[in-house]
């Protein structure tokens, strides 16, 4: 160890003994009011000089990587893929605050000039000073420079922006100090100053602007964030109006499912507008890679990959898996997929050693989709409108239990009534064939099954032989 590398190692030791014995004296509940909120302000700067000296650490490990060969980088040497993976094995941290030190290390560490040895200028170097005197911390700095790193300023106006900033940061002469949210307001405000409309070709700003984010999956839901470009969100709009539009499920045949029908079913889907949306996004993201004309992963197509032990699909019990995903699913997602692709089974020994892999094909051929399309003509449930083309084919009989691939067992269904199939309350069978539904008791109080078809000469038949009758 260094000589410079002791004292810091020593402090952190000194200075994580004393937290520790602070938290374990339970000493919060005993402090009056006003202690207890001088103690949660000095023990909050205490943690932004710490995220300071912290991402430049992180930035200095950057620094190595980027200037060594491949072989010889810092992240190669220790078995990483790059310098995010490595933050996170070191120190513990989310994939996401791994990347977060990392851009905040970049805005104020010092690099070294690899020719002359010098200590560099940081980029944001007022930033860098207030955030070493603990007035601003990782989600401040990114505040400011997130924010103007998009506004692709430099120079003279990025001093400038920087010095105002950071003296915004610490405060007026009242001790008032903005919060990270104000303090990226005002360095919004900055950004347009800087960096106006007008500056560059509307057009070109949006695309170097666009994005979409996928966050990481908390409490089973993962979190999307982005900015869509006009005709990107036009159609969009437009995949959401064609799958939501209440006015299509009428038919100039005359009425789709039960002639005593006098409860509308869209009035009951308790669904909101936006969760409508995510599963019309869903139905899209499904068709799409069924399509077969995106390019193949592996030599296949985009598959999403579920994983669930046998006992527990066969028992009803514990939980499922997705590739890329840390948070376990239901069941129920691992017999949606089941039900509409390909499984591989693979057996295993006690050890975790693979004995057997076996593939039952278990999808519908396209000659089988045509058909049982041309004999549903889409999503049977009563009021949904979601055609054939968007629907998946559902095994009314689980194949899990020995139910067929064949049209006779299958039946047309959106994304979003496969999903609740078990649960929405609507329940399909087959009869010689032929789909039928048996509703709610507010569709239908005799809960009685009913022939279901949404096929334009299906419907034509069965007019045609009410009249002959």
């Amino acid at each position: 160890m260094t000589d410079l590398a002791a004292p810091l190692s020593a402090i952190c030791h000194k200075l994580g003994a004393l937290v520790t014995a602070a938290f374990s004296s339970h000493a919060a509940a005993r402090l009056q009011d006003d202690d207890l909120l001088a103690a949660l302000a000095t023990l909050s700067r205490l943690r932004r000089q710490t995220d300071a000296l912290l991402a430049e650490l992180v930035a200095q490990v950057d620094e190595r990587a980027d200037a060594a060969p491949h072989a010889e980088r810092i992240t190669t040497v220790h078995g990483c893929r790059s310098v995010n993976e490595l933050v996170q094995r070191v120190t513990l941290v989310s994939r996401r605050t791994a990347g977060e030190l990392l851009r905040a290390g970049r805005g104020i560490a010092q690099e070294t000039a690899h020719t002359t040895g010098a200590v560099l200028e940081a980029t944001y170097p007022a930033m860098r000073t207030a955030a070493a005197d603990g007035v601003v911390g990782i989600d401040a700095l990114l505040a400011v420079i997130d924010t103007l790193d998009a506004a692709d300023c430099e120079g003279t106006e990025l001093r400038s922006a920087d010095d105002e900033l950071a003296i915004a940061a610490r405060g007026d002469d009242k001790g008032a100090q903005p919060c990270a949210d104000e303090l990226r307001l005002q360095a919004s405000v900055w950004a347009m100053y800087l960096d106006p409309d007008g500056a560059e070709p509307r057009e070109a700003r949006a695309l170097r602007n666009r994005g979409l984010t996928l966050g990481v999956c908390r409490d089973g839901l993962v979190p999307l964030h982005g900015s869509l470009l006009p005709e990107v969100a036009g159609q969009l709009s437009r995949i959401f109006d064609s799958l939501l539009n209440p006015k299509v499920t009428a038919s100039a045949t005359g009425p789709v499912f039960v002639e005593s029908e006098t409860v509308s079913p869209d009035d009951h889907d308790r669904r909101s507008r936006v969760q409508k949306q995510h599963d019309a996004l869903a139905t899209a993201l499904t068709v799409a890679a069924r399509s077969g004309e995106l390019p193949t992963i592996g030599g296949s197509a985009p598959t999403l990959v579920v994983s669930v032990r046998s006992d527990d699909l066969a028992q009803d019990r514990g939980y499922a898996h997705l590739d890329d995903c840390d948070e376990p699913v239901g069941l129920s997602v691992a017999r949606q997929v089941a039900c509409t692709g390909a499984v591989q089974r693979v057996s295993v020994d006690e050890r975790g050693r693979i004995l057997f892999i076996g593939i039952a094909d278990r999808v519908f051929a396209a000659h089988q989709r045509k058909a049982i399309a041309l004999r549903d003509g889409g999503c049977v449930i009563p009021g949904c409108s979601v055609p054939s083309a968007w629907c998946e084919i559902h095994h009314v009989e689980e194949a899990a239990r020995g139910g067929p691939t064949h049209t006779d067992n299958g039946v047309l269904l959106c994304w979003f009534h496969h999903r609740t199939i078990d649960s929405g309350g609507w329940k399909v069978r087959m009869s010689r064939g032929v789909p039928e539904i048996r509703g709610p008791s507010w569709w239908d109080p005799s809960a009685r099954w009913h022939p279901a078809t949404k096929s334009p000469t299906r419907l034509l038949d069965r007019r045609d032989s009410r009249r002959l009758a």
